[in-house]
């Protein structure tokens, strides 16, 4: 089935969660490198533990060795980006229940990681509660999310962007240019994280890299233009979104 005949229920879906209470999913540079290696990892339909994958990863890697049992994918995550507060992916469910299996993976594997980290002793989840779902039902508003998903580090920068528009757009796209917790860069063509995710959905939609790229950047100007007249055109302004 080709990717476009999968837009609607139980196809491809933008997925959002949070900290609670406005506290940071990601408080250092190892948190992001770990929520990447649970993504990539617990997206297997086969039970693992990441500390002894990781461990038979290097030794398998040095003796140039296979893994002994093969990853089960659960779902293709197409996009990710990481917040300090909350994360944004677009995946496609590839299994029956394969959304609800790896969420809950992402959830147990990095809550247990994040309370023995920060010793969080009893006080539950990190996460405000069940991630927040939105299905995506047709390339046009794909193709909106991947810009919205993109752009969000743009807001660390440029804080009040999406309604305002950037004060230094240029700025704002050198950021995004450098922004290495998110599959953007590889979808650019400067080489992060290549195996968590697959583009080939976002290059069907967008063309190669180097258009991708100049729409990104645009969907930031575009925001830019409308700010010094977003009062008199608001109304115009959101019928674009």
């Amino acid at each position: 089935m080709s990717f476009k005949a999968q837009f609607g229920d139980s196809g491809i879906y933008h997925i959002i969660n949070r900290a609670i209470e406005g506290q940071k999913l990601f408080r250092e540079t190892s948190d992001y490198f770990r929520f990447i290696t649970t993504l990539y990892e617990l997206n297997n339909k086969n039970s693992i533990k990441i500390r002894d994958r990781i461990a038979e990863r290097k030794i398998n890697k040095r003796k140039g060795l296979p893994l002994s049992n093969p990853r089960e994918l659960l779902v293709e995550i197409i996009a990710f980006c990481l917040m300090p507060t909350h994360y944004h992916l677009v995946v496609r469910q590839i299994v029956d229940g394969g959304i609800s299996q790896f969420f809950k993976k992402i959830g147990d594997g990095y809550v247990g990681y994040f309370n023995k980290k920060y010793q969080r002793i009893g006080r539950g989840s990190i996460f405000q509660g069940r991630p927040k779902k939105v299905c995506i039902k047709n390339e046009k508003q794909f193709a909106n999310v991947i810009c919205y998903v993109f752009t969000n580090p743009v807001e660390l920068v440029e804080e009040d962007w999406k309604e305002l528009g950037a004060k230094n757009s240029q700025k704002a796209i050198d950021y995004l240019n450098s922004y290495k917790w998110s599959s953007y860069l590889d979808c650019i063509g400067q080489r992060n994280f290549p195996s968590v995710t697959k583009m080939e959905p976002i290059f069907e939609t967008f063309g190669d890299a180097k258009n991708l790229k100049k729409i990104i950047e645009s969907w930031i100007l575009y925001k830019t233009e409308f700010k010094n007249t977003w009062g008199k055109n608001k109304d115009l302004f959101l019928a674009l979104e």
